[in-house]
């Protein structure tokens, strides 16, 4: 059998751009312009004049509209929800979180569990994060002790006592001795009276490996927490809710507050989410920006590392609002 052969095709039909239909600059809609452009910072500005001076377009908007909203709602004596990962306080910005919660400007914190490990090994050691890889490798990784007894002690001691495991950790760190508990979420939210939610999943977290875990007590804890978060999602009409650093548990389980606290009838509708993240997993995305603000509000996504964007937005709101702690 022959082979086909290739017949070239027929090259198009010369285009005509004498035929273009132009409009007037003009009179183009513009989404950029000259008073939407930063101005450059000068030596010796303040951290206010600075901020003025950024762009008012993308990030920088998202930015301000998020510093201005918070404000706004506290102003306004609505909440101001923070939900936090661990790696915030791993980071080195639990001082500037603490800082925040002094001025008024957090109403109730979520946590996941390994946000308490950290959280009390700085508060009791001024150090935390261990090499994962070599302790694996040896078999000693998640095994220090005091780490451990603590928390799960703590635990089922607050179990006991009707109390969820935010708060039972938070008196743990509060009363017990903790040399640098000045600089403990935990422990200032239980000076404050701030309620802080913890969301552990069973085996995530280092010191449910112990002897001294609990399950019944983990499990008691976390639920009590849950109904405490649906509590305050149920408030947050007109409020915000910054989620920082959560990929997959605080998404989940603040979108379940949601569901929750609608069903049972209370309106949570205008509501300004921001998620802060150096990527935009789909769960942050989806279950915190989008989902949360389709009946009203707005959702807010901004792009960066924790160890800038939180500071960077903590400071935009201190200049905003003018508090002192």
């Amino acid at each position: 059998m022959r082979k086909p052969v290739a017949v070239p095709a027929r090259p198009p039909p010369t285009i005509d751009r004498t035929r273009v239909q132009t409009v007037p600059v003009r009179r183009r809609p513009s989404k950029v312009r000259r008073r939407d452009e930063a101005r450059p910072h000068r030596a010796g500005a303040s951290f206010a004049e600075f901020l003025d001076g950024l762009p008012d377009l993308l990030g920088a908007a998202d930015l301000r509209a998020a510093i201005d909203a918070a404000t706004r709602a506290r102003a306004a004596e609505r909440t101001i929800l923070w939900g936090l990962g661990a790696h915030v306080i791993k980071v080195g910005l639990a001082p500037v979180f603490v800082d925040l919660m002094e001025r008024g400007f957090v109403s109730g914190i979520l946590m996941n569990g390994a946000g308490c490990v950290h959280d009390l090994e700085l508060a009791l050691l001024g150090a935390t994060s261990e090499d994962v890889g070599p302790a694996l490798d040896d078999g000693s990784f998640g095994m220090a002790r005091e780490t451990a007894e603590a928390l799960n002690g703590a635990i089922a001691r607050g179990a006991a006592d009707g109390l969820g495991m935010g708060a039972a950790v938070g008196r743990e760190l509060l009363t017990g001795r903790y040399p640098h508990r000045a600089r403990s979420i935990l422990a200032t939210a239980a000076r404050l009276g701030i309620p802080v939610t913890v969301h552990a999943a069973i085996g995530t977290d280092i010191h449910h490996m112990h002897p001294s875990a609990d399950g019944a007590a983990l499990g008691a804890t976390s639920y009590r927490d849950f109904e405490t978060l649906t509590s305050l999602v149920a408030t947050l009409e007109r409020g915000v809710y910054f989620h920082v650093g959560s990929a997959v548990i605080l998404p989940e389980v603040f979108l379940k507050a949601l569901a929750l606290a609608r069903n049972l009838g209370h309106r949570v509708r205008r509501v300004t989410t921001v998620n802060l993240d150096f990527l935009r997993p789909y769960r942050p995305l989806v279950n915190v920006v989008e989902r949360p603000t389709r009946l009203g509000g707005r959702g807010i996504s901004l792009v960066g590392q924790h160890e800038l964007l939180l500071p960077l937005l903590a400071a935009g709101l201190i200049e905003r609002a003018g508090v002192e702690p």
